[in-house]
């Protein structure tokens, strides 16, 4: 598929960029029909909504508040301050799409409550003909502009309510752009070119497209909630740039090392590119793993997100290879070509920072996953503190009208203002139960309206804010004690209550989601790496790096701890459903760069059988382009900051630390500290676990070959066969040679220390050069062999006396350590 999509790049293209137009003109005729379904089944907060259902079947539009305060020593109901706000609101009540305005003004009896006891504060009620998603902006504009055109001094006037929030919101996109901008700061850095650049980038902007348009138009048929877009791109951008990352790195790294570009591309598709379709597989089931929640909320979350991340992959194995094929040579920058075709193709070896920082976890691997426990452990402290609830206006920056018009009710009506309950009773009569609520602890006010339908909703006001454990617990009272005492069968309900019930069910099925993603995960490892030990390794590290994060969540946004320097507005608690999504997403990004880290030195560990050098080689290869994936996820998410959503701005800062953590401290020191620790035990699988475990390589399978007999100086031997691919020099398919073996080990002086950058050459019997490597920062080396049989082996370094020996290929990887000295005569043995 990737050779076709190479070779027939412009039909690719039109299909792709046919779909992106194809769909963004049938989402912006259909236009979005979101919905927040917080409900749950089996909940006293859904018996009370579905009551209040079949009481009062027709369903108002949203109702928002215009506030209103004067300053001390004035009121309210001054005539000076009732002439500039009374025919604002007549206005505001004639304009099309509003239906009612009820104002503190219309009659002494109805319009007292809308007043403060001290009379500094009022408000009036602004309900539109339709919900605050449909409500056109500009009529909220016009609403906003009309109340606050009757402001003066010592007259000051705010707006809260759904409505009225949206307008506050940046235009969409600005945080995917900042995202993408950074994400294109980084690449830029990492490939030195403009088009390596784009590339990624044009990846993830083709899936989220894509993905978004999707989900708008599944908002017609399916319950999608508002944040469930926001998530989606959010994922999409994230794993569609390093995916497309992986696979470009791959692709250029074939060219650099001489091959033609198609074959490549074909080989960058068939070895990364699985590993992508690997990675991208176990996302989607990590957040299919949502489900097992069983609520209706984030099931449009999942279909979402998962859509974003299948196109993501669609386009990372597709269109990319197309862009690859348009491109060509171009994928290098300038610099790199003119290199190429004056030196030759680059040596194979991993070095430079990456391979020192492998050399060093491999000399000290105590005392550096000590250290990267003990950061892990402490950024996982605040989890203790962890409170699942719901984030309202209340936590908006104080800067926008909808957090003042929040603070000015709350200080003119109570705390409980902003969030009251309703006690939803199935009979007429409730006055007994109306005079038991007013007497109980933490009630600010109750108000009873008249019945429908034989069915009486009470209003009532706590004394405490909608965010405070107080409320929660008079919930708890309401429920537990007064009501069963009245006798009367009645239910608490109200957004308020709607939240506390969601956290309490997430909180009792957490350690059931937990388990069965953790177990998921494990499942997938022990297939794809025949080990016990290393998907247990990475069972545990997910939970490190998932307390952790959550730690960081809360000192940021429960604490409060930098809210101002981001610009996040005031700390509240945890968003009920965050931990579930949030666990999803970070289950599988960790498997990706589990991935990604593992199957480089399980491959190493294949074919020499040296633990230690399969963890130092997979490291020093993998953590570089790990480590610039990461930094990529941490600056789109981040982005997200700037979102404007509450929700979307803890999402992101919990991933970005989340990426920050697994990549930086997990990968790069805890996880390969563990597997020297372990040794060989890495690889341990039981004889009669293997037999029935399926085959499942992330990395294509190598044809078998049959074993040669050879001869030695001590008889013949059997003598496994390998395959070595080269290039066949017309960008067709690759020519295979069996037989190959490999010889490996370290170069060093007669102290002992490490030679990096000594030249090794294997040469035949007859003098034939048959591979050159150079030795990485700890004096590693491997070389190929065709076959069994003698061969010389040459060292060379500069300021060294040079050596050669004859060795001795058999029956597997020869390890073959070579000592240098300085100021010797050249000596061949």
């Amino acid at each position: 598929m990737a050779r076709w999509c190479y070779r027939h790049r412009l039909v690719v293209l039109v299909l792709w960029v046919g779909a992106l137009f194809g769909l963004g003109a049938a989402g912006t005729s259909a236009g979005t029909d979101y919905s927040n379904v917080f409900s749950l089944p089996d909940t006293d907060s859904k018996r009370a909504y579905d009551l209040m259902t079949k009481a009062f079947p027709e369903s108002s539009g949203d109702t928002d508040t215009v506030v209103w305060r004067v300053d001390e020593g004035a009121s309210a109901r001054d005539a000076d301050v009732r002439s500039r706000i009374e025919p604002a609101l007549k206005e505001i009540a004639g304009m099309e799409g509003v239906g009612e305005v009820v104002s503190p003004y219309a009659s002494r009896e109805a319009g007292s409550a809308q007043i403060s006891g001290d009379g500094r504060i009022a408000y009036a009620r602004v309900t539109f003909a339709e919900e605050a998603n449909s409500v056109p902006k500009d009529l909220v504009q016009d609403v906003v502009d009309t109340a606050q055109g009757a402001e003066r001094a010592g007259l000051q006037v705010e707006l809260g309510g759904q409505a009225i929030t949206r307008i506050q919101e940046p235009p969409t996109g600005i945080a995917e752009m900042v995202g993408i901008a950074a994400a294109a700061v980084v690449l830029f850095l990492a490939f030195g070119s403009l088009f390596a650049m784009l590339l990624p980038i044009v990846i993830a902007v083709f899936g989220v497209g894509l993905g978004m348009l999707s989900t708008m138009l599944l908002s017609h048929v399916t319950d999608i909630p508002e944040v469930a877009p926001l998530l989606g791109s959010l994922i999409g951008l994230g794993v569609g740039i390093d995916y497309a990352l992986f696979i470009v790195t791959r692709h250029r790294r074939g060219i650099l090392r001489g091959m033609e570009p198609e074959a490549s591309a074909v080989q960058a598709l068939n070895t990364s590119g699985r590993a992508v379709l690997f990675a991208g597989g176990t996302v989607c089931i990590a957040l299919a793993g949502m489900l097992v929640m069983n609520m209706r909320f984030l099931d449009g979350v999942v279909i979402a997100a998962s859509l974003t991340v299948v196109l993501s992959v669609l386009a990372a194995i597709t269109l990319l290879p197309s862009l690859l094929g348009l491109l060509g040579p171009r994928v290098l920058s300038r610099r790199q070509r003119r290199r190429l075709a004056v030196t030759g193709p680059e040596p194979a070896e991993a070095s430079g920072l990456a391979a020192r920082w492998s050399s060093y976890v491999q000399r000290r691997p105590r005392s550096t996953a000590a250290l990267a426990f003990v950061v892990m452990a402490f950024l996982a402290l605040p989890l203790l503190s962890l409170r699942l609830g719901a984030t309202d206006q209340g936590n908006h920056q104080e800067s926008t009208t909808t957090r003042q018009a929040y603070d000015m009710l709350a200080d003119g009506f109570g705390p409980g203002f902003n969030g009251p309950l309703q006690v939803v009773a199935e009979e007429a009569d409730t006055g007994g139960l109306v005079a038991t609520i007013r007497e109980t602890e933490g009630v600010a006010q109750v108000a009873a309206a008249p019945p429908a339908e034989g069915i009486s909703v009470i209003t009532v006001v706590p004394t405490t804010s909608p965010q405070s454990e107080e409320t929660d617990q008079l919930i708890d009272r309401l429920r537990g004690d007064v009501i069963p005492e009245a006798g009367v069968e009645a239910h608490v309900g109200g957004v308020t209550a709607i939240f506390k019930d969601f956290a309490a069910v997430t909180g009792d099925r957490l350690p059931y989601f937990v388990g069965a993603i953790i177990a998921l995960g494990f499942l997938l490892l022990l297939i794809a790496f025949r080990s016990l030990v290393v998907p247990l390794t990475a069972a545990l590290m997910n939970l490190i790096a998932a307390a952790a994060s959550f730690g960081v969540l809360v000192a940021v946004f429960q604490w409060g701890w930098g809210t101002e320097i981001l610009g996040v507005g005031k700390e509240g608690p945890i968003t009920a459903f965050l931990p579930v999504i949030m666990l999803s997403l970070l289950f599988g990004l960790s498997m990706d760069y589990q991935v990604f880290l593992v199957s480089r030195m399980h491959e190493e560990w294949v074919h020499t059988k040296d633990n230690a050098r399969a963890v130092r080689v997979g490291l020093a290869e993998t953590s570089r382009v790990i480590n610039c994936a990461a930094l990529i996820m941490i600056c789109v998410f981040s982005a997200f900051v700037l979102s404007g959503d509450m929700e979307g701005a803890m999402a992101g800062i919990g991933l970005a630390a989340a990426v920050a953590l697994d990549a930086f401290i997990l990968r790069t020191a805890l996880v390969p500290a563990a597997m020297h620790l372990l040794g060989r035990a890495n690889w341990w699988l039981p004889a009669g676990l293997e037999k029935r475990l399926p085959h499942l390589a992330v990395e294509p399978r190598e044809a078998p070959v049959e074993p040669v007999e050879t001869v030695d100086t001590d008889g013949p031997v059997r003598v496994p066969h390998a395959r070595v691919e080269e290039p066949d020099g017309e960008g067709g398919a690759s020519v295979v040679h069996g037989g190959a073996s490999v010889v490996h080990g370290f170069i060093r002086t007669a102290e002992g220390e490490p030679v990096q950058g000594a030249v090794l050459t294997l040469l035949s019997k007859g003098g034939t050069r048959l591979d050159r490597v150079t030795s990485l920062a700890d004096g590693s080396y491997i070389v190929a062999a065709p076959s069994a049989g003698a061969y010389l082996l040459a060292a060379t370094a500069p300021g060294y006396a040079a050596r050669a020996r004859h060795v001795m290929v058999a029956d597997g990887p020869l390890v073959y350590d070579v000592e240098l000295a300085q100021g010797e005569m050249d000596a061949v043995n």
